[in-house]
């Protein structure tokens, strides 16, 4: 699976309370809760990311509450995948969940706002094309891949049971 996009590039600790702010956690629909994704850490986010986007941070990222509210808003918006140093526990795993991918990846301070992007799930490789530079991360296990590419777990599951796997 390949992904491309640019860069939306954040530091460390940034928490689920940022990603949608709990004000909005009465909302259910994955495009409501999209039109206010990061709204508060940074109010041009919407008008700047495109189908595709890649959000890069560095340390923590998904911290706070474990509301999966968090990762659909990301998902929804439009974001291929995020790519930080390190995760929240609760955060990945709820993110492969709804079928976000996620990578660590232990140069991700060393991408930059704007930056070209094009990640290989499979491979775990990060190539850069701004910079001309390839970052690693671990790479996927095939059954992780599968949740990932059927849409998360319960479109996984929905496929398996209608015997579409």
């Amino acid at each position: 699976m390949k992904l491309k996009g640019k860069v939306h590039k954040y530091g460390a600790n940034v928490d689920t309370d940022v990603i949608i702010p709990a004000r909005y956690l009465n909302l259910s629909e994955p495009e409501e809760l999209a039109a206010h994704c990061m709204e508060d850490i940074d109010s041009e986010f919407l008008s700047r990311v495109q189908p595709g986007d890649i959000i890069v941070a560095t340390t923590n990222f998904g911290c706070g509450s474990s509301r999966e509210h968090a990762p659909i808003a990301i998902k929804a918006v439009g974001i291929s995948c995020v790519i930080a140093r390190s995760f929240a526990r609760i955060f990945f795993r709820n993110a492969i969940n709804i079928g976000l991918p996620l990578l660590e990846c232990a140069q991700a301070n060393e991408i930059e706002q704007g930056d070209e992007l094009e990640v290989e799930l499979e491979k775990g490789e990060i190539r850069d094309i701004t910079r001309d530079k390839i970052y690693t991360a671990e790479p996927y296990p095939d059954f992780m891949l599968e949740l990932i590419s059927a849409g998360g777990l319960v479109e996984h599951t929905r496929k398996a049971l209608m015997g579409k796997r």
